[in-house]
């Protein structure tokens, strides 16, 4: 599958880099955005195997990492694209149910293992809060990786009520995706999502696949039902 390198600015002014990847000699129905976990980035194993799955249905998929990687060669206004299917993993799925009603081009949305609330990722460095609020800021590890949180994030997250969002949606389809064996966000967020959407909505159980999607069977399973 073809990928092209993109970069483009976020608000902050922060470099951002992605990779919109295409399917070759293929015309495109449909073009999606993906956005990764928390702690992930565009390019785990499992995004790139749920792309590729895309890919073989037509879809164009844009991935992108959010910390700021890379340096700007390109203008991402210029592609010409408007998503109509947003994708989120993890936080990455509670991003897409609070921006959805906010982009119009949007007609589709999928989470996987996505949190009800934004707020979940507090307690991934609970024993930090008083140091962020006190200080600004603090040098978190999250699954073996160092992360600076700022107080600002924590206030963002305090600021997004995620199920009130969903509940402004019309005209856009909703598809959750949770495993019952997720161990770092529980099934219930699923539900929590569900009742929250209006129709058209669909709920599918990632049965015996892991947070992080970690089996390629499951990665290119969940892409395929996506697309589908």
């Amino acid at each position: 599958m073809k990928a092209e390198k993109i970069y483009f600015t976020n608000q902050e002014g922060l470099q951002l880099s992605g990779n919109l990847q295409k399917p070759i000699g293929q015309k495109i129905k449909a073009y999606a955005l993906f956005a990764h976990c928390f702690t992930c980035g565009k390019d785990l194993k499992a995004v790139r195997n749920l792309s590729q799955s895309l890919n073989q249905k037509n879809i164009a998929v844009l991935r992108f990492d959010f910390s700021g990687l890379g340096q700007s060669q390109g203008d991402f206004e210029s592609t010409n694209m408007a998503p109509e299917i947003l994708i989120g993993h993890s936080l990455g799925g509670s991003a897409v149910l609070i921006v959805a009603d906010k982009i119009p081009s949007v007609k589709a949305v999928s989470t996987i293992g996505a949190p009800s609330e934004a707020e979940h990722v507090k307690k991934l460095f609970q024993p930090h809060l008083n140091t962020i609020l006190e200080e600004g800021d603090a040098e978190v590890n999250i699954g073996g990786r160092p992360f600076v949180i700022k107080r600002q994030f924590l206030h963002d997250l305090e600021g997004h009520a995620l199920q009130k969002s969903i509940g402004k949606w019309r005209k856009k389809a909703l598809l959750v995706l949770h495993s019952p064996q997720d161990k770092i966000v529980g099934i219930e967020n699923a539900r929590e999502i569900y009742e929250a959407a209006h129709h058209p909505k669909s709920y599918i159980s990632l049965d015996g696949a892991d947070h992080l999607l970690s089996k390629t069977a499951d990665s290119e399973y969940v892409g395929l039902l996506i697309a589908s």
